[in-house]
């Protein structure tokens, strides 16, 4: 995968964005005409870089950030309001910044009651039945870390199959990783319906003593709605996320995929690492027992 995409994809791109439009508020009031060019430069990257990120950030978070930008643009032609402008600027970004760190961190869990693990996900997660991809990543996990797998995943899932699918057998485990929603936003689903699907399969799943971890997904730009309504629906519920970094960090191998989206052997490997370091603290004091 092309570094830039994974940039952009990743998130990682909206704290390159918001550096970038503060340091081309900090710029402001060097009257040079070269400074004035690369400063408009760096504010348009930084704009376009905070767009295509695709990031969530809270509503009220945008429309300070609009607002704030929009008072910036204007004080070009009102020097009273330039200072006072260009403070608002720079302390709405950070904010914007700082509140994004939190999903970027990788989650953790408390010790589990028993060595059982739910799984619901699509076609990334029950493989695509080529022979090459026998060894799906639950399997590796039960095998590799001694893990009673219930493994409710299924080739083109969505949010509202999902729901019928579990509702359909009997999901106990104490802890669950959700990989769900590519189909969703790749399919016909709205922002609207999604969030109404994956409201439903979360409702169903939240218990007081089972722990629920989700996948964020990577994100297309100017798809930001449907992570605004995971990062919604996972702070309703008391779902951890995983960073949208992670799924892609596995799918940017091209060793890692069939087709640059569905798993491969090496990927299918790949995977179970990675969930492992995400669960394995609900599980290591029952290992060490």
């Amino acid at each position: 995968m092309n570094w830039l995409v994974y940039h952009l994809v990743s998130g990682q791109a909206f704290f390159t964005g918001v550096l970038l439009l503060i340091i081309a508020a900090l710029a402001d009031g060097d009257s040079r005409p070269v400074i004035k060019r690369l400063r408009f430069l760096v504010f348009f990257v930084g704009l376009v870089a905070v767009v295509v990120s695709s990031t969530a950030i809270p509503d009220w978070v945008g429309i300070l950030a609009t607002g704030a930008t929009l008072a910036w643009i204007l004080s070009r032609y009102r020097v009273t309001w330039r200072r006072g402008a260009q403070s608002a600027f720079v302390a709405v970004w950070l904010l914007a910044g700082l509140t994004e760190i939190p999903y970027h961190r990788m989650p953790s869990l408390h010790s589990a009651v028993d060595r059982r693990l739910g799984v619901i996900g699509d076609s990334v997660t029950a493989g695509i039945g080529s022979d090459e991809t026998a060894d799906t990543w639950p399997a590796l996990l039960a095998r590799e870390h001694n893990l009673q797998i219930q493994d409710v995943s299924h080739v083109g899932e969505t949010a509202s199959s999902a729901l019928k699918r579990a509702r359909s057998q009997r999901l106990d485990a104490p802890v669950v990783v959700i990989e769900i929603g590519g189909n969703d936003i790749l399919g016909t689903t709205t922002a609207a319906q999604f969030e109404r699907d994956l409201d439903a399969l979360l409702t169903f799943l939240a218990a007081d003593d089972r722990q629920i971890v989700m996948f964020e997904l990577p994100l297309p730009p100017f798809f930001h709605a449907y992570g605004r309504v995971q990062r919604a629906l996972a702070a309703k519920h008391d779902i951890r996320l995983i960073p949208k970094r992670v799924f892609l960090s596995v799918i940017a191998d091209r060793a890692a995929t069939l087709d640059t989206i569905h798993l491969s052997q090496a990927g299918h490997q790949r995977m179970a690492d990675r969930v492992w370091r995400v669960v394995r603290s609900a599980f290591e004091a029952q290992t060490s027992q």
